[in-house]
């Protein structure tokens, strides 16, 4: 016999002496034709084997796997917010869905309210509130500059700044934006403007401390210092009230975050994962944490005596100055299953101190202090890039859709889940 005849499908004439097909007595031979008889009356399936469970092989839906003879166990709820939900599409329901059909997730805060006046394909890169002043400032990638009452929520002022805005920050009469290429200054009394030169990118990190304005986001990693004088002093000679100061050397990727700590120092994180220490006396570098993350270091925070830092490495990691040379060294390591992008310290109503760390799963984590245990989450429509604590336990964040939310700590508030849309 030759190969091709032993793979060639031969016709099989019935025979009363072949074998019976064993597929064909359950009821599931499905060749034509078979090789093996089949009778003249299909058999009955036989039943499935009685057990407790009864599976499958090669599919395991909702029906299958229930117990036989009970009912199925009640499925445990995802901490992630549906994502057909924060679109209006989840087709399943708020009891059959295993995902969240919520904003919040934890006591002790609730959605206040929800401010549009950005792209919704924008970033909410800044949100400044002026101590003492009843506007809050936006500035998102879309350029604008939006000025909120914070009364009533609306709009009274839109500023084109001219560019995306990756940063913004308020000091005194002064809003500063970070731009590409450029830090603009806006004063908020006399609408006088300038612009602080010498950046050579994005700036997307801003910092006052000691007099002195700090940029960071070139990508040869310089941070840029200029001294400040008042604004009447500039109008008088015609000139910019900010005069350059320094260029801090040193990282070697973009800063995307700036923090002035205590004892007179300055703390910097790079794209790299390094964080260098400052001292804004006399503008030198005094440490450098080379393994600082695996990732960008995205924020800087100062509480108490410590520093903490975050990352897309997932981790939030706390700082201490540990010896007699006063180092920083790692003394904590708080790891998550997504990417760190924002932090701010915050105060409860009973004054304890509480931390806010975005992730880039679109949620924001309140977290005790010095413990990390977790008070809740707040969720978003997309990333959260700013957050922003304000006076009497008010707090804003803003997302990747252009949403700036406010919320409210307070003792006792209902949790946000109430307020789906």
């Amino acid at each position: 016999m030759s190969i091709h005849d032993q793979i060639r499908v031969p016709h099989v004439k019935p025979s009363s002496s072949r074998s019976v097909c064993r597929f064909w007595q359950q009821g599931i031979c499905n060749r034509s034709p078979c090789k093996f008889a089949h009778g003249g009356e299909l058999p009955p399936r036989p039943p499935p084997p009685r057990s407790s469970h009864v599976y499958l092989r090669g599919s395991r839906s909702e029906s299958q796997s229930k117990p036989v003879g009970g009912s199925a166990a009640p499925k445990k709820r995802e901490e992630k917010v549906c994502r057909d939900w924060k679109t209006g599409n989840c087709s399943r329901g708020d009891d059959k869905c295993r995902f969240l059909h919520s904003w919040s997730r934890g006591e002790g805060f609730s959605m206040l309210a929800r401010l549009e006046g950005h792209s919704n394909t924008a970033v909410v890169s800044g949100i400044a509130l002026p101590s003492g002043s009843d506007k809050l400032f936006t500035g998102s990638s879309d350029g604008v500059v939006q000025a909120w009452d914070c009364t009533s929520g609306k709009i009274v002022g839109t500023l084109n700044a001219g560019g995306k805005v990756g940063c913004l920050i308020t000091e005194g009469e002064w809003l500063f934006v970070g731009l590409p290429n450029v830090v603009k200054a806006w004063n908020l009394q006399t609408g006088v403007d300038c612009s602080l030169t010498g950046s050579t990118g994005q700036v997307y990190a801003l910092e006052v401390g000691m007099g002195f304005l700090f940029a960071g986001g070139s990508p040869d990693g310089v941070i840029l210092a200029w001294k400040g004088g008042s604004s009447s002093t500039g109008e008088q000679q015609g000139s910019n009230p900010f005069q350059p100061a320094a260029a801090l050397n040193g990282h070697t990727s973009a800063v995307i975050s700036i923090e002035v700590g205590g004892g007179g120092k300055l703390f910097s994180g790079s794209m790299d994962g390094t964080i260098k220490v400052w001292d804004i006396k006399t503008l030198q570098c005094i440490q450098t944490i080379e393994k600082g993350h695996d990732s960008a270091v995205m924020s800087l925070l100062c509480y108490s005596d410590f520093l903490l830092s975050c990352s897309l490495d997932q981790k939030i990691k706390v700082w201490a100055a540990t010896g007699e040379d006063g180092r920083f060294e790692a003394v904590y390591t708080h790891e998550e299953g997504d990417g760190a992008i924002s932090m701010c310290g915050v105060e409860d109503p009973d004054g304890k101190p509480v931390l806010l760390c975005s992730w880039n799963d679109d949620s924001v984590g309140l977290y005790e202090l010095p413990s990390f245990a977790e008070k809740g989450r707040m969720y978003a429509k997309g990333e959260v890039r700013s957050i922003k604590g304000g006076p009497g336990g008010l707090v804003f964040t803003g997302d990747a859709t252009g949403l700036v939310t406010v919320w409210k700590l307070a003792a006792g508030a209902t949790s946000g889940a109430a307020m789906a849309e």
